[in-house]
């Protein structure tokens, strides 16, 4: 079982029920706007985490032209070019390496085109636009922080780990991280669902087109 266990599953299913079905929820827009609301911010991590795929088949070609890629406080530098280098060759090229990083990149992008598109149904409550906010930014923190466990474990200055024992993490993360995917693209489809079914109960077919092209 993965860190992202079915008890945390049960308890995001769980408020998704309750928000979906109760009107009276409170709202909390500056913790939302903090992140899910910054664009900006969303759009240059895509880029980093691009920059870091592309890096990566740079590295296991055996180049090192990578530096200083950076954003806010998530740095990869060049400790983490040599000590990607030093490690053993069989963990470097270890391909689910470079699935984790697409998984979250994957990741962000996804939620970040559901959540554009919910927040512009006009059949989403406020309280239910800023629960699924909540959500994102829960797999989102999630996924850095399997990221930045990746590069811990694939550097060979930051921990002192036998071989066995870094493709064990690595296998590690990468199950967390997929589940992670799994879930995110099983709770967009259950939310559309849901949006799609209070659409046509209002005969709302502008919406549906518009957001989800369904007649």
């Amino acid at each position: 079982m993965t860190s992202f266990d079915n008890a945390m599953k049960q308890f995001l299913i769980i408020g998704f029920l309750f928000v979906f079905t109760h009107a009276g929820v409170q709202a909390q827009s500056q913790e939302v706007q903090q992140l899910l609301l910054n664009w900006e911010k969303l759009r240059q991590l895509e880029e980093i985490l691009d920059n870091m795929y592309k890096g990566y088949k740079i590295l296991d070609k055996g180049y090192t032209t990578i530096r200083n890629i950076a954003q806010g406080n998530y740095t990869m530098h060049q400790l983490f070019i040599d000590g990607l280098m030093a490690v053993n060759p069989s963990i470097r090229n270890y391909k689910r390496i470079s699935f984790i990083i697409e998984y979250q990149k994957l990741l962000l992008k996804e939620y970040q085109r559901a959540y554009n598109r919910f927040r512009q149904d006009p059949n989403f409550r406020l309280e239910e636009i800023e629960y699924l906010a909540n959500v994102y930014k829960f797999l989102f923190d999630a996924s850095l922080r399997n990221i930045d466990e990746l590069m811990m474990v694939i550097t060979a200055t930051k921990l002192s780990m036998s071989d066995d024992e870094r493709m064990q993490a690595i296998d590690r993360i990468f199950f967390d991280m997929e589940d992670k995917l799994i879930f995110l693209r099983t709770f967009n489809n259950n939310a559309q669902l849901l949006a799609i079914q209070r659409a046509r109960s209002r005969n709302d077919v502008q919406t549906m087109r518009k957001l989800y092209d369904v007649n």
